[in-house]
């Protein structure tokens, strides 16, 4: 299929469906969590643990994508990585162990990223580097809805059939979406742009990307920001739901408040990038987040404001990912059209990594009180800040491949 079959808005619609499955599978399932410690008989930290192993495989499956992207082209490896998470959420929803979810949640998310790898590839092949942030908050736009809708969904879901049905939903999207895949997305990736899979291919622009201050400075700034909205997500459904005592299908309302915030942060950034430009309203994005973080440790440590107190910082924290990834992932990539497939996974790799990390710090703290999760979060923000300034500081970027 040619570009000039699929509009604007329907490519924009169909990557930022793509790059939805990982909030999708995570939040859909989150007002289940204390559930799965009843129906299994497991502990928090168990049950933690399965989100945890999504993270991870959603890191670690990003590494594959890219490289395949680059030699395949673009749709190939995303067909398999669609079928994956279709058979993977199948199995999960007829999972017995808590054991057995944990291990096929990181093969959901193995088959997940494949969304997220390829759609952020088929932006930089598709636009120019100035124009990129403004089409990465265009998705954030499309993919804002589903944490908006999908603690709801799930919530009731929950309520209504059971935990179950919520991995069943998952099933009959994915395989919805290899269907619009197949029919209405088009091939983007450019012939010459092909590159070898040798390993020692693959190692080599790696290290040469791991090398790079200012991929890395851009691509560690949006990680640490990933990390702290990912230990709130890991954090926020024994928070509000164990210890605020917020009923499951409640707990959405709050959850999708948030996203709501995000995705209207992020439009606002599409509207003003050109204006005041991408590293600005970064440095703007990560500042602002530092502060939001530690007024959350403030009033965790103290109690003062009560369940509003939790929820209007973490409201502010979450809203300025919606500033600083779309700028982060846009000035990682602008400089390599070339390897665009291969800057997109390891984009994604360290920015899940290090999300993962976080998230398991949430879940081995035992949790009496939101602090545990605010110091992370806090962590996760102050850390962003200060590797930007570090690794970017004042020098120039360099020009777009």
């Amino acid at each position: 299929m040619s570009l000039r079959r699929t509009s604007h808005l329907e490519l924009v619609i169909i990557l930022g469906a793509l790059t939805a499955f990982a909030p999708l599978a995570i939040d859909m399932y989150l007002p289940s969590l204390p559930t799965l410690e009843r129906a299994f008989a497991a502990s928090t930290a168990e049950v933690q643990r399965t989100l945890a192993s999504f993270f991870l495989g959603f890191a670690l499956g990003q590494a594959l994508y890219g490289p395949a992207a680059d030699r395949f082209g673009r749709k190939p490896p995303l067909y398999a990585g669609l079928a994956l998470f279709a058979l993977a959420s199948l199995a999960c929803a007829l999972a017995q162990s808590v054991e057995a979810l944990t291990a096929l949640r990181f093969f959901q998310a193995v088959g997940a990223c494949s969304g997220a790898v390829i759609a952020r590839a088929m932006v930089r092949d598709l636009f120019e580097p100035q124009e990129t942030a403004r089409i990465y908050s265009a998705l954030m736009l499309v993919m804002g809805v589903a944490p908006i809708l999908a603690p709801l969904l799930g919530g009731y879901l929950l309520l209504w059939f059971g935990w179950e049905a919520i991995f069943g939903l998952l099933t009959a999207l994915a395989l919805l979406s290899l269907a619009a895949v197949a029919f209405r997305l088009p091939e983007t990736h450019d012939k010459a742009h092909i590159r070898p899979l040798a390993l020692g291919d693959v190692l080599a622009r790696y290290a040469g990307l791991l090398a790079d201050r200012h991929f890395m400075g851009y691509a560690l700034s949006g990680g640490m920001n990933a990390a702290g909205m990912f230990a709130y997500i890991a954090g926020s459904p024994f928070v509000f739901i164990e210890l605020y005592r917020v009923a499951p299908e409640h707990y959405g309302w709050i959850f999708g408040s948030n996203a709501a915030g995000l995705i209207l942060a992020s439009q606002i950034n599409g509207r003003i990038v050109h204006r005041f430009g991408a590293d600005r309203i970064l440095r703007f994005g990560n500042l602002l987040q530092t502060v939001a973080a530690w007024a959350l440790v403030a009033t965790a440590a103290t109690g003062g404001g009560g369940l509003l107190g939790i929820a209007i910082p973490l409201f502010v924290y979450v809203g300025c990912v919606g500033i600083v990834s779309p700028n982060a992932i846009a000035l990682a990539m602008a400089p390599q059209g070339a390897q665009a497939g291969s800057a997109s996974a390891l984009v994604g790799t360290l920015q899940f990594s290090i999300a993962a990390l976080a998230a398991t710090a949430v879940g081995a703290i035992h949790q009496t009180s939101a602090l545990p999760m605010a110091i992370i979060i806090a962590i996760c923000g102050t850390l962003g800040l200060i590797l930007h300034r570090w690794l970017i500081g004042g020098i120039k970027s360099p020009p777009a491949a």
